[in-house]
């Protein structure tokens, strides 16, 4: 009797090696400045209070965070394939095209990209969840119109998820920004984090 805790123990890590898919999962964050913490303690950035917020609901994921700051949509084409071979993701978020649109990049070129990473993802067996971003009122009304639909038109015709504007919900508000007045403040990340959980959590065991 006095074995049985080992015993349990034994069988349960043979298990554990046996069966990979008890392992947590991953989830890549594949993003700019915005997502890759710029201007923030590492550990205020959202995709770390992602992690925590899985870890809080008991679910078996860990979070990736492959952002770059100054990261573009090609850049983050090229750079998808050995990513994803690398951490073979169940959940890519795909969170670009700001720096695309600041650029003033053609938007055709930007959703052709965007589609680039959407198909490499499902070809690699992962969910997407696409994350849609807006563009000033300065860059003109045909600009921001193009660039804002371009996320939903993707989301529609591939059938992913959408988050349609990360900023959801404070982007009026200077105090939650820094000096830039482009990247969220620490006390913003939280917000960030409530609006990216109503489209992901459908996506989680």
């Amino acid at each position: 009797m006095k074995l049985a805790p080992f015993l349990r123990t034994l069988c349960l890590g043979m298990l554990l090696a046996c069966c990979p898919a008890w392992a947590a999962s991953k989830i890549l964050v594949w993003g700019d400045s915005l997502s890759a913490g710029y201007g923030l303690r590492p550990q205020e950035a959202w995709p770390v209070l992602l992690e925590q917020k899985i870890g809080m609901a008991k679910l078996p994921y860990e979070v990736v965070n492959g952002s770059i700051s100054g990261e573009t949509t090609a850049g983050g084409l090229s750079r998808l394939p050995a990513a994803l071979q690398t951490h073979k993701p169940a959940i890519v978020i795909i969170e670009l095209g700001a720096n695309d649109g600041l650029r003033g990049l053609p938007v055709k070129a930007m959703s052709a990209n965007l589609q680039g990473m959407i198909d490499a993802s499902r070809q690699a067996g992962a969910k997407i969840l696409l994350i849609g971003m807006r563009m000033p009122p300065n860059y003109g009304p045909s600009y921001t119109s193009a660039f804002e639909g371009t996320y939903r038109n993707l989301a529609k015709a591939n059938r992913t998820r959408l988050v349609p504007f990360l900023m959801q919900g404070f982007a009026d508000r200077p105090d939650h920004f820094q000096q830039d007045g482009i990247h969220p403040v620490a006390a913003a990340q939280p917000l960030i984090v409530d609006t990216v959980w109503q489209e992901l959590r459908p996506l989680l065991r």
